[in-house]
C-alpha cells in the first residue's frame, strides 16, 4: 500500500512538472485583449477580415481620388501608392503569419502594418472623402485597432 502511495506521489509530481513546463508554450499560442483570450485561429480570422476590408477600401479610395481635384496629380499617385503599400504590408503579414508557429511571432510585422495605416489615417482625418470611403476606412481602422490591442501596440486614432 505504501509503495502505491509513493508511486502515485511520483507520478503526480511528474505530471505537475510536465504541465508547468508546458504552460509557457501554451501561453504563446494564445493571448488576451480586453479580457478575452485569443488563439492563432482567432487572430487569423481578424487578419483575413483586415485583408478583405483593405482590398475594398483601396478600391473605394482610388475611385474617390479619381473623382477629386487631385486626379492626375503626383499627390494622387503618392496617396494611391500609400494605400497599395498598406495592402502589400498586409500580404506580407499574411505570409509571415501562415509560416509562424504562434500568432505572437508576427508582432513586429503588425507594427509595420500599423505604421503604414497611420499614414493613411492622417490623410483620412485631413481630407473629406465620400461617406462610403470614410465608412470603409472606419471599419478597417477598427479591425486594425483590434490587432493593435491583441499585440499590445499603439492604436490608430
Amino acid at each position: 500500500m505504501r509503495k502505491h502511495r509513493t508511486r502515485f506521489g511520483v507520478v503526480l509530481a511528474s505530471v505537475c512538472t510536465v504541465l508547468a513546463l508546458a504552460a509557457p508554450g501554451l501561453a504563446a499560442h494564445q493571448g488576451s485583449y480586453r479580457g478575452r483570450s485569443f488563439t492563432k485561429s482567432d487572430v487569423d480570422r481578424i487578419i483575413k477580415r483586415v485583408e478583405e476590408r483593405s482590398d475594398a477600401f483601396v478600391k473605394l479610395f482610388d475611385d474617390a481620388l479619381d473623382k477629386s481635384s487631385l486626379d492626375g496629380t503626383e499627390r494622387e499617385d503618392r496617396l494611391n501608392d500609400r494605400a497599395k503599400e498598406l495592402e502589400k504590408e498586409l500580404d506580407d503579414l499574411r505570409k509571415d503569419f501562415d509560416r509562424s508557429d504562434t500568432w505572437a511571432d508576427v508582432r513586429s510585422h503588425v507594427g509595420d502594418v500599423l505604421r503604414e495605416a497611420d499614414a493613411i489615417n492622417r490623410v483620412m482625418h485631413r481630407r473629406r472623402l465620400p461617406p462610403r470611403v470614410e465608412s470603409s476606412w472606419s471599419a478597417l481602422r477598427a479591425d486594425l485597432n483590434r490587432l493593435a490591442g491583441i499585440y499590445d501596440l499603439p492604436r490608430l486614432k
